[in-house]
């Protein structure tokens, strides 16, 4: 079969696309043709080998896959042969004591599909049956590719440990982000206000999401629109995925006896920290990592009822991965860039 795979580590240069032997097949798995795979900050990390883990070389990364059901090990009794598909990324022991508690993203034996084992950017990849879920009809092979990292990591943001409630005021930064912008959905769905930040050139692109208040963050006081939205209190959620600069800021927006939920650090993970003021404040930060069984399914099913629209920008053959990966890198698209095969 063909794939996008890399042999040793950098820019989107190392990726090759050529022939490498097909997958095998073991219990409990299914065989799965790829028709679609998101490009994901994760996969930028692991052709860049910049994760806290070692990745085997040569590679095969691509966390997000939609696509058909061609062949199911002997275990497999979940999904049938022809079912089209969108794969849960995420790996987990089920024995452990965060398993056991449904709190699988704390799993001792963690993993993700194009991390840790090859992943979607093939003809052909191999899955565990109970990370399969059907692709609800109307929803196409990219769409669905634009959910399972970004929707399920906003999702356990918002939903498990923020616990937003309806009525409550969220500011979302960088709105245009692959997790911002599903938190944007996500927040509204549940019943909350919704601000958001962005760039002029994508403020019509991002509004198109749904936001209450848009902020063009290259030419307006992020702060003062936000207190002014909120009559001078503050939102009650800041959904952080920057960092760097933006940490501060997030820490004079959110409310007295507010949350501040991080899931990473895209500008940065060593910020100032004043610690005097989330004191004074009492702010709760929470940090969150992946996403549950649960809350795939969760996504899926707002999904089918059509309550969540994954945003796609712009789609490229498997073969020209590696521009796809360039745009991806130019940080210039709103929703998800994807790899058709």
């Amino acid at each position: 079969m063909k794939a996008l795979r890399f042999h040793r580590h950098g820019d989107p240069d190392v990726l090759v696309y050529e022939d490498v032997p097909d997958p095998v097949l073991s219990d409990g798995e299914v065989l799965v043709r790829v028709r679609a795979c998101a490009v994901n900050g994760l996969d930028v990390f692991v052709r860049r080998g910049a994760t806290e883990t070692a990745i085997p070389l040569p590679m095969t990364t691509g966390a997000d896959i939609a696509g058909d059901v061609v062949e199911t090990g002997t275990a497999s009794t979940g999904v049938a042969v022809g079912d089209r598909v969108v794969v849960n990324p995420r790996l987990f022991c089920g024995r452990c004591r965060s398993c056991l508690s449904g709190e699988h993203s704390a799993c001792v034996d963690y993993a993700v599909i194009g991390w840790q084992r090859p992943g979607g950017y093939a003809e052909y990849v191999t899955v565990p049956d109970a990370n399969l879920r059907r692709i609800p009809d109307p929803v196409s092979y990219v769409q669905a590719a634009a959910v399972p990292l970004a929707f399920t990591t906003a999702w356990r943001m918002l939903v498990t440990r923020a616990r937003l409630r309806p009525a409550e005021t969220v500011l979302v930064l960088s709105g245009s982000g692959g997790v911002a912008g599903a938190a944007i959905q996500i927040a509204s769905l549940l019943g909350a206000r919704v601000a958001a930040t962005t760039s002029t050139a994508k403020l019509q692109r991002v509004a198109a999401l749904g936001p209450e208040l848009l902020i063009d963050h290259s030419t307006e006081d992020v702060t003062e629109r936000v207190l002014d939205w909120t009559s001078g209190r503050g939102v009650d959620v800041v959904v952080q995925t920057q960092g760097g600069r933006t940490w501060a800021q997030g820490l004079e927006q959110v409310a007295r006896l507010g949350r501040v939920v991080l899931c990473s650090a895209l500008q940065g993970a060593d910020p100032p920290e004043d610690l005097g003021l989330i004191a004074w404040k009492q702010l709760t930060v929470i940090g969150s990592t992946g996403a549950t069984p649960l809350d795939f399914e969760r996504v899926i099913d707002e999904l089918a009822l059509g309550r969540l629209r994954p945003p796609v920008d712009s789609t490229y053959a498997l073969a020209d991965g590696a521009d796809g990966h360039r745009a991806f890198e130019r940080h210039e698209h709103v929703g998800k860039v994807v790899l058709e095969v």
